[in-house]
């Protein structure tokens, strides 16, 4: 099993600060981008971690270092650890490649759109970004909000379908409760409503009928009457 360097990004941090290496030879020592140690060197990366002297850790010679200093073209080699150490699994890759970097901003804004239940940590673990970048794409403060298009994470290879499932399912868990409505609260159908009568303020009776085929015939109520009267007077006789 080959060797392994600790802790890649601290190691990363002190070459940057103390020595004269080239951005490819420290990215191909600690087994990261150029762009992600340039990153390093302007100070737009790997905030807050305090560099790691691979030379009092044993996992660098100064001899290869200043080798290296002398030719940009020396690889440097990294030594014999005085502890193995297992190599760990990863899940993903251990940085995004610089073709699909550019595409984290059409994701982000996919996420925030159709998905903005899920918090900015939880977009930061999906396509790898800053919580700064996320507000950006959300706040319309991007420099290159005019051209971003919303564009699924999982379509772009930032994140696997699984992941994203994952997370949504725990944005969804912690999303309160929406309040029930009570009993009789909600409006009726339009179907109903449109069919009642309508009244108006200071009426005391009933509305009149809404069309003429509806008005009652007073003569033909009354002869229907007479006619019921007669009848029980013949069979009372």
């Amino acid at each position: 099993m080959a060797n392994q360097l600790l802790m890649p990004k601290a190691t990363a941090v002190w070459l940057v600060d103390n020595t004269g290496l080239t951005f490819d030879q420290i990215a191909r020592f600690c087994a990261l981008h150029p762009l992600e140690v340039k990153a390093i060197a302007d100070e737009e990366a790997a905030q807050g971690i305090k560099g790691l002297d691979p030379v009092t850790t044993g996992q660098l010679s100064r001899e290869e270092i200043e080798k290296g200093e002398a030719d940009p073209n020396h690889v440097l080699k990294l030594s014999d650890p005085k502890v193995r150490v297992p190599q760990a699994k990863r899940k993903g890759p251990r940085y995004t490649p610089v073709s699909k970097r550019q595409d984290r901003p059409n994701a982000i804004l996919w996420l925030v759109r159709y998905h903005p239940e899920l918090k900015d940590a939880q977009i930061s673990r999906l396509v790898g970004t800053t919580k700064n970048t996320i507000e950006q794409v959300r706040n319309r403060t991007h420099w290159n909000s005019a051209n971003l298009q919303p564009v699924d994470p999982v379509a772009l290879g930032l994140c696997s379908q699984i992941d994203l499932d994952m997370e949504v399912q725990k944005a969804a868990k912690n999303r309160p409760a929406e309040p029930e409505t009570e009993a009789g609260d909600t409006l009726l159908p339009a179907a109903q409503t449109e069919s009642m009568p309508v009244f108006q303020s200071g009426d005391t009776h009933t509305p009149a009928p809404a069309s003429d085929e509806d008005e009652i015939d007073a003569d033909a109520v009354f002869a229907k009457l007479n006619a019921l009267k007669k009848d029980d007077e013949g069979k009372a006789e």
